[in-house]
């Protein structure tokens, strides 16, 4: 059984640790059945097991996420927006989170990289 965000920023915190720990079942346990997540960059990856088959094959390379802070989160309701300024360079991350009904929050639409993404000429 996985800890529960309680609070919209407690999934990044979670993202940071489960990720370090290779867990990509963990990383997705983050994410509602049907999240969106813009990644690879200039592409989407739609729905809970195609977001742990991403992150299965990404954290085969064992990379290292280091914490950062939360920005202050906006809440309407069920539903908010949480962003952190990122350390290695990619711009901004946003998350929409929603509020489950048993009061924890999970990642809706999540948006880990704001970089342009370069076309071919």
């Amino acid at each position: 059984m996985y800890e529960k965000a309680m609070r919209p920023e407690d999934l990044t915190r979670l993202f940071v640790e489960r990720s370090n720990a290779g867990d990509a079942a963990g990383v997705a346990a983050l994410y509602e059945e049907d999240a969106v997540m813009a990644y690879p960059p200039g592409s989407q990856t739609t729905g809970r097991e195609a977001i742990r088959a991403l992150w299965e094959k990404v954290l085969a390379n064992r990379p290292h996420f280091e914490h950062e802070d939360p920005l202050p989160t906006l809440i309407s309701g069920d539903i908010a927006l949480t962003s952190t300024p990122p350390k290695d360079g990619a711009g901004a991350r946003a998350q929409v989170v929603r509020r489950q009904p048993d009061g924890s929050w999970l990642r809706l639409l999540d948006q880990p990289e704001f970089v342009p993404v370069t076309q071919a000429p």
